[in-house]
């Protein structure tokens, strides 16, 4: 199978984690983006979603899915997102797609998280993929200092040669040469480095449940 096919696998697995008459969390990357296609098959079936990014939003309008602001949503039964990585706990390394800062803020109104992702995701520790770090962008180079100081190598995420700029208008420091043995503790002290919106450690509040392509079809874990 290929990747794309093991993404939809779990995309459309996903689907029965979904609540009638509810509103959904719903994450960003290519993985979300096969979620939304499926979802845009039971849309008569729920009130709408809350989107974790522009793109995001984009996509599910296109689909006729009502997009809520998250300020007029009180709770939510699930948020279904995918991950750059995830370990045997449930704690993900998220932001490849650099929505990183809406995805954790929506991901803590939900009551259950969801991750899917292909079975290459799931790792044992923390760190081959590089971690994305949303900064204001004033503060690039001294969190970058910081972050170095931590043993990672920061490099500023670019975008046709000029920084990549988020939703919110800030930066992104993607920090290679980790290994994360502790991934609750490190979310904890990157996200008290003055400057740093947020990390894209997924540790404190990480996955209820995995969902993961394989070629021998979606493997749940619960964690």
């Amino acid at each position: 199978m290929t990747q794309d096919e093991l993404k939809q696998a779990v995309a459309r697995a996903a689907i029965e984690y979904v609540i009638d008459g509810e509103i959904i969390g719903v994450g960003t990357g290519s993985t979300a983006n096969f979620f939304i296609d499926e979802l845009a098959t039971i849309k008569s079936r729920i009130r709408g979603a809350v989107a974790s990014s522009e793109a995001t939003a984009s996509r599910l309008h296109a689909h006729g899915i009502s997009v809520y602001d998250l300020n007029d949503v009180a709770s939510m039964p699930v948020y279904i997102d995918g991950a750059d990585e995830i370990n045997a706990q449930g704690a993900m390394i998220k932001g490849g797609g650099a929505a990183l800062t809406r995805e954790k803020i929506v991901a803590s109104v939900a009551r259950k998280f969801i991750c899917i992702a292909d079975g290459s995701k799931l790792v044992e520790t923390l760190g081959k993929f590089p971690l994305p770090v949303e900064v204001i962008p004033m503060a690039h180079a001294c969190v970058a200092r910081a972050l170095a100081a931590l043993g990672g190598q920061p490099e500023l995420r670019l975008k046709d040669g000029k920084p990549m700029t988020t939703d919110n208008g800030c930066f992104i420091l993607d920090v290679k040469g980790l290994r994360i043995t502790d991934p609750v503790a490190l979310e904890a002290q990157i996200n008290n480095i003055v400057g740093v919106v947020t990390v894209g450690l997924f540790a404190q509040r990480g996955a209820d449940v995995g969902l993961l392509g394989t070629e021998e079809g979606v493997k749940k874990i619960e964690f």
